[in-house]
């Protein structure tokens, strides 16, 4: 039992930790096409910041930030509650982000002005903010599937409400609870073709070729790179050489790969640079987001850190 609690905490640590690396290797080519990304780089494989929003190296950008305030709230408050969520959102946009997505600023503005939870169903609104930053949701609900599916759709809605974004959240959600649980990649191939028989669009199979903000185009490319790969670091690469949406696909990549391979398979390299206050804070906070989805409270500490810590894996 010590055992199998271990292994869950390390795949979430694993898909947090992996979502902040995918965030912060891929915004360094974010924008770019991948025929400007191997002129420049060959292959992008370095945390070295830089891009269109002149990063530090391991800095994160807004899919990290927003998944971060997400967790605070959901600690602080001892779970969900959709006005501390929007809150959390506010108070970290009048912090002046580096970086605000369109639809993002357009749903906390009106929250702001309105204190509206959801604004109407929106066709611009088919982008992928809502899915990067649900993780911490997704710990907090891990034995609570009904939760997860009710309070995810509310978490989606304070900033997009179109029915590709929800079914991608949710989709990729009961994909990182399936791989956090145990499940093999056949459970979540299974997943991945009820969401593309429900809606077609997401067909990823053979790959369109396109990654950019649509969340159509970018949950293609992750499931691809994800079912197509065979370690953390190719799968993370794989995504993020493909430019476009980079910063949010390689989160996404990198979450499902952690999850998938464990907190132990993100190569050290990656993880030394990546900002010290960003891996505490994803520390704590799976720590504590698992206390919250379990019956029997995680282990105390630091969440299995040690096992991150493993040089050229």
């Amino acid at each position: 039992m010590i055992h199998h609690k271990q292994a869950l905490q390390r795949r979430a640590l694993g898909a947090y930790l992996g979502l902040a690396v995918g965030d912060a290797l891929g915004s360094t080519v974010e924008f770019m096409t991948p025929e400007e990304i191997r002129e420049r780089h060959r292959v992008h494989d370095k945390l070295i910041g830089g891009g269109w929003l002149r990063l530090a190296p391991g800095q994160v950008t807004d899919d990290t930030e927003m998944s971060l305030a997400l967790g605070q709230a959901l600690i602080d408050r001892g779970g969900w509650d959709v006005k501390a969520a929007a809150d959390a959102f506010l108070a970290w946009l009048r912090g002046r982000p580096t970086d605000v997505g369109h639809t993002c600023r357009r749903g906390i503005v009106r929250y702001q002005l309105h204190g509206t939870f959801a604004g109407p169903p929106n066709e611009r609104d088919a982008g992928s903010g809502a899915c990067v930053r649900n993780l911490p949701l997704i710990l907090a609900t891990l034995n609570d599937e009904r939760a997860f599916g009710t309070q995810t759709l509310q978490q989606c809605r304070i900033t997009h409400n179109h029915p590709l974004s929800d079914a991608a959240v949710l989709a990729l959600g009961n994909i990182v609870r399936c791989l956090i649980h145990g499940g093999t990649l056949p459970d979540c191939r299974a997943i991945a073709e009820r969401l593309v028989t429900t809606h077609p669009a997401f067909r990823f199979d053979p790959y369109p070729g396109r990654a950019g903000g649509y969340v159509v185009e970018t949950v293609q490319t992750v499931l691809h790179d994800f079912f197509a790969t065979q370690s953390f670091a190719t799968c993370v690469t794989e995504t993020v050489n493909r430019g476009q949406n980079a910063g949010t696909t390689g989160a996404l990549a990198g979450m499902l790969a952690g999850a998938y391979y464990g907190a132990a398979a993100i190569p050290f390299r990656w993880l030394e640079r990546l900002h010290v206050d960003v891996k505490s804070r994803i520390v704590d906070q799976t720590c504590r987001l698992l206390d919250l989805g379990s019956a029997e409270p995680a282990a105390s500490g630091q969440a299995g850190w040690e096992t991150v810590r493993a040089p050229g894996r």
